[in-house]
C-alpha cells in the first residue's frame, strides 16, 4: 500500500487508467470516458464522479468497486463514487486510443453517422466496417449483442460475426 500525503488530479486519472472495464477489459474506464470527473479534496478523500453507458449498466457496481480498491490501495481513506446520469454518455466521449483497442480486440468501434439519401427521405446510418478484414460490406443481424451497448454485425465478405460498440 503506497501512503502518500500530497496526491493529484493527474495521478488519480493514472490510477483510474488502470482500471479496465468489466465487459470489454481491453478498454479503461478512462478511455470508455464514464470517467467524469476528479476531485481530490485532502490526502485521505477523493470523490470520482462516473457516468454509465447505458443507465442500467450491470457492469456500474464493479466498476465502482474497481475504482474504490485502487484508490484505497494508493493511500486514500474516504473513496466516494458518485454515478451522475446527466449528461448522458456519448461515443463522441471515447478516448481515440480507446476506439484503435475496441478495433484490434475484433469489436467495430463507433463511427461518425452519415447521412443517406432515400426517396423522399433523409435517414442516418452507420457505416460499420468489419474489425476483421476492414471491409464496409457488412450487416446487422441483431441491434443487441453481446452486451446493451453492442449490436452484433456479420462481414458479407469474411462473414465473420463481430459486436459493433453502438453509437449513442
Amino acid at each position: 500500500m503506497v501512503n502518500t500525503i500530497e496526491h493529484t488530479e493527474s495521478q488519480v486519472w493514472q490510477l483510474l487508467s488502470t482500471v479496465n472495464d468489466p465487459e470489454v477489459p481491453v478498454l479503461s474506464i478512462v478511455d470508455l470516458g464514464i470517467v467524469r470527473n476528479v476531485s481530490v479534496h485532502n490526502a485521505e478523500s477523493i470523490t470520482v464522479t462516473i457516468t454509465p453507458t447505458y443507465s442500467g449498466c450491470p457492469a456500474m457496481d464493479v466498476i465502482s468497486m474497481q475504482i474504490r480498491l485502487v484508490l484505497l490501495e494508493y493511500g486514500f481513506k474516504e473513496v466516494k463514487v458518485e454515478k451522475v446520469l446527466s449528461p448522458a454518455w456519448t461515443t463522441d466521449w471515447m478516448s481515440e486510443s480507446g476506439k484503435e483497442k475496441l478495433k484490434a480486440y475484433g469489436i467495430a468501434p463507433p463511427l461518425p453517422k452519415q447521412t443517406v439519401c432515400k426517396p423522399d427521405e433523409f435517414q442516418e446510418e452507420e457505416a460499420i466496417q468489419c474489425p476483421h478484414c476492414l471491409s464496409y460490406h457488412t450487416r446487422l443481424i441483431s441491434r443487441f449483442g453481446s452486451t446493451a451497448c453492442k449490436a452484433l454485425y456479420q462481414c458479407q465478405d469474411c462473414k465473420e460475426p463481430f459486436d459493433y460498440f453502438k453509437c449513442h
